[in-house]
């Protein structure tokens, strides 16, 4: 079964936003995510509905980032994206017949829904400005181990 990557396409697309100095074309944004600027326009217009993200057109033209990152979440997001369904997993039959199988449902829909409750909470607990400084952060490491290595191999 194929997992709805929505959310995590959604918050790439975001981080390089937040990360340009100047709007992104749909182009750019799809060449991120090798797929098609279709798919970016109209993913990014139920953003741009919520007033998270905003389009120019012409010339300089493109989308950025319209929200405080500090107050964006990434449950935010996630509803805006149409909450997709967390769990891959589900009942063998919905209504059953069967008292066994009634009580394996019950069992569990109660275990699903608090995993779920508790995954989607915690998705409001994190802001894209933390996920912009986890970015600035690994960015500068991976650019300083770069730099030890470009020094390293001129010196042997």
């Amino acid at each position: 079964m194929r997992r709805d990557s929505r959310l995590s396409s959604i918050l790439h697309l975001l981080l390089h936003m937040a990360h340009s100095a100047r709007p992104l074309t749909s182009e750019e944004l799809a060449g991120f995510l090798q797929t098609n600027p279709v798919l970016v326009r109209r993913t990014l217009a139920g953003l741009r509905e919520r007033g998270y993200v905003g389009s120019g057109k012409g010339h300089g033209g493109g989308w950025v980032i319209m929200a405080d990152l500090a107050r964006l979440t990434l449950r935010d997001i996630y509803e805006a994206v149409g909450a997709p369904t967390v769990f891959a997993m589900g009942n063998r039959v919905d209504h059953p017949e069967c008292l066994v199988e009634k009580v394996v449902n019950q069992s569990l829909a109660s275990a699903f829904d608090e995993a779920e409750a508790l995954l989607i909470r915690r998705l409001g607990e994190v802001s894209l400005a933390e996920l912009s400084e986890r970015f600035n952060a690994q960015y500068l490491e991976h650019a300083q181990h770069l730099g030890e290595h470009h020094a390293h191999r001129k010196h042997t």
